[in-house]
């Protein structure tokens, strides 16, 4: 998938960045190497092969330090809460901004 100069300049637009010419042509070059890179990742077969927690684990064992899943924290809800202008059943109460 190669993108066009048009691509570049919509996504410089979206991103609200102003690119001059030479700047767009350069980054039309960086985005069209980016995916040639992710197309050829994307045509690696990887069946069978189980994903990594952590790129150490390919070269040696590595064990994981997990903790108890424990509550360390007392609940501050009230206290959180008692400087907001509006509180309902524990719900912060915020105006509508939508209609």
């Amino acid at each position: 998938m190669a993108l066009t100069p048009q691509d570049v300049s919509r996504i410089a637009h979206l991103a609200r960045l102003e690119l001059a010419p030479a700047e767009q042509a350069s980054m039309l070059t960086q985005l069209n190497g980016f995916f040639s890179i992710v197309e050829q990742m994307s045509a690696v077969d990887t069946g069978g092969v189980e994903p990594l927690y952590t790129p150490l684990s390919a070269v040696q064992e590595v064990s994981l330090r997990l903790r108890e899943d424990v509550v360390t924290e007392a609940d501050a809800r009230a206290l959180n809460q008692r400087s907001a202008p509006a509180v309902e059943d524990g719900l912060f109460l915020v105006p509508k901004v939508i209609e």
